[in-house]
C-alpha cells in the first residue's frame, strides 16, 4: 500500500478527514489542532506520529512507505 491507497482506504473506512495528515496527499486546511500523521524524514525514512498543540511527536520510524502506511492504518482503523 502506498500513501494514495492509504488515503483511499481511510476515507472508505469512514475515518474523519481531520483525524489524519499524510504528507503530500491529505493535508487538511485549516490544520486541525491534533491528528495522527505520516511523513518522510530528512534521511529518507518514513515516520508516523501524533501532532498535538503545534508539535510533532514521532511514534515510530519505518524503512519503507508500505510499513508506514500499514502502521497508520492500524492506528486509525
Amino acid at each position: 500500500m502506498d500513501v494514495t491507497e492509504l488515503d483511499e482506504a481511510l476515507r472508505r473506512s469512514g475515518v474523519p478527514a481531520a483525524y489524519y495528515w499524510i504528507e503530500g496527499v491529505h493535508e487538511p486546511a485549516p490544520t486541525p489542532p491534533d491528528f495522527l500523521y505520516l511523513r518522510t524524514t530528512p534521511d529518507g525514512a518514513w515516520e508516523t506520529g501524533a501532532y498535538e498543540r503545534g508539535t510533532h511527536h514521532p511514534i515510530s520510524a519505518h524503512p519503507t512507505e508500505q510499513a508506514a502506511c500499514a502502521h497508520l492504518l492500524r492506528l486509525l482503523a
